[in-house]
């Protein structure tokens, strides 16, 4: 054979390769060059980062309930701390994440430069604070150890709880961001001990009471319902946990339709029924 018909032959094997059909990074199928779409056309998969409780286990029935129908496949990926979920949705290791609210989210894109968005508010976690050692926030002894999340949100709403329960008072206008030097009023002397929110359960051994986040109590068999000593009013709270993307993604088809999915009646209804107060729907 010749030269050009060598080459020849080589870019027409290119070319029909080419053409030929490849899945999508969202986990789709393409189209051949016929027009057709192939065996595989398969449901999309959306990969979603949550904490086990109760995230993923939302997440979970949204999978066996109601994603088949909506043409979604969810592949579910727990974390048991608060960075890695952002961390790697940035990176686009996740085409999306479920575990935190917006002031939490609002922090960290400050933080750390990042550009996350919320999407969907889903529940809220209330949060509360607990104690294995006295049965009410009034029986705190004179210098007590509680402990708090040492994330800077959660730290401060860790203190409005308290302030909002008479056992601290905070300057006027601490909000979200107050820290243990906002506290202006501290008639029992509390000693504040700040903990990664996954620790703070098993502190409950060693300190006098903690203030936990609402998924990690539940993780650890508390009842943040009737177990909590003070729990967090619900009504005009900010921290709703939600349904979070990169920015320049919350429009997109698939992560609008889980968006609704997650805010669904039945999942309300599932949210209601399996925690039973210690874990509300968002309106």
């Amino acid at each position: 054979m010749k030269i050009h018909h060598i080459v020849g032959a080589v870019a027409l094997a290119l070319s029909l390769a080419a053409c030929g059909t490849s899945q999508t990074a969202s986990g789709g199928s393409s189209e051949s060059s016929a027009g057709t779409k192939t065996a595989e056309s398969a449901d999309t998969v959306l990969k979603i980062g949550a904490s086990p409780v109760p995230h993923a286990e939302i997440l979970d029935f949204v999978k066996q309930n109601l994603a088949p129908a909506a043409g979604l496949k969810l592949e579910i990926v727990e974390f048991t701390d608060y960075v890695q979920p952002n961390v790697q949705l940035d990176e686009g290791q996740l085409n999306a994440n479920f575990f935190q609210h917006k002031p939490y989210l609002d922090d960290f894109n400050a933080s750390k430069g990042t550009k996350l968005t919320f999407v969907a508010p889903v529940h809220l976690e209330p949060l509360g604070l607990y104690s294995k050692k006295i049965t009410s926030a009034t029986a705190l002894a004179d210098g007590a150890t509680v402990a708090v999340p040492n994330d800077a949100t959660n730290l401060g709403r860790a203190l409005k709880l308290l302030a909002d329960n008479g056992v601290v008072k905070l300057k006027d206008g601490a909000g979200t961001a107050a820290t243990e030097r906002d506290v202006v009023d501290n008639p029992k002397n509390l000693q504040f001990k700040p903990l990664e929110a996954a620790q703070l359960p098993r502190s409950l051994e060693d300190v006098d009471a903690a203030v936990i986040n609402g998924n990690y109590a539940i993780e650890a068999g508390l009842k943040p319902a009737s177990e909590a000593l003070v729990l967090e009013k619900t009504e005009g709270n900010p921290y709703v946990n939600g349904l979070v993307v990169q920015a320049g993604h919350e429009k997109d088809a698939n992560i609008v339709t889980l968006g609704k999915l997650l805010q669904d009646q039945k999942v309300k209804d599932f949210i209601q029924q399996k925690y039973a107060g210690s874990v509300i729907p968002a309106e």
